[in-house]
């Protein structure tokens, strides 16, 4: 599968060994020692996909995805880290990251993780839906060329549910994406975006109890 991923890690043994392993798997790689030369990096070219280490020198990765995210970067990432306390768990994962790996790492596992958020990537910004447009990076539901008016956590669930192509979204993914950290997630506010979905696409979502739901994407346009 070929995917460009922004590999940073400091030490550089252990970044040259990433980088052997994943090209030989078919990514494309560029790399940084630090995090200055990574966010240059981030700023010149279109990634899909960050691999970070924690502990860097000059501030961690925590920091510097903190920064992509609040500059409008929603690239996936993956943190890699020794740290295995769950308060560094809990700062990863609210500075935007997708998945976290402890070192040592098995690379066989760390494969498979790309994978799957790769697999999940939204690689066009305009999504047919049926007769709908989802405009992706305006966040936007059009039809015949007109917005369609809905909430915009909505439209949160509706582009989580089309990036997961057709595989189920497990309810706390859902969750951890509609409400921010600190906000009190509601299950019967979540079951109201699901019906609002569903009369748009009647026969695209599918509940699994307990669990989460799959969302298939209608072929006619019509």
């Amino acid at each position: 599968m070929s995917a460009n991923i922004l590999l940073l890690e400091d030490d550089q043994l252990f970044n040259e060994t990433l980088q052997d392993f994943l090209e030989e798997e078919g990514y494309t790689l560029s790399y940084a020692l630090d995090p200055y030369s990574a966010l240059d990096l981030a700023y010149e070219k279109n990634f899909d996909l960050y691999l970070f280490d924690v502990n860097l020198p000059y501030e961690s990765g925590f920091d510097l995805l903190k920064k992509l995210r609040e500059s409008g970067d929603t690239t996936p990432t993956i943190f890699i880290t020794s740290r295995d306390d769950k308060r560094s768990l809990r700062d990863g994962f609210e500075s935007g990251a997708d998945d976290y790996l402890k070192k040592p790492i098995d690379l066989d596992e760390l494969l498979l993780r790309i994978e799957a958020i790769l697999r999940r990537l939204v690689r066009s910004d305009r999504v047919a839906i049926g007769k709908y447009i989802l405009d992706t990076r305006e966040s936007q539901l059009y039809l015949d060329s007109q917005i369609v008016e809905i909430p915009k956590k909505v439209i949160t669930l509706l582009m989580l549910f089309v990036s997961a192509q057709g595989e189920i979204v497990l309810l706390d993914e859902i969750k951890d994406r509609l409400w921010a950290t600190g906000e009190e997630a509601s299950d019967g506010s979540l079951r109201v975006y699901i019906a609002q979905l569903k009369k748009l696409f009647p026969n695209s979502i599918d509940n699994i109890r307990g669990v989460g739901y799959s969302f298939s994407i209608p072929s006619e346009r019509s």
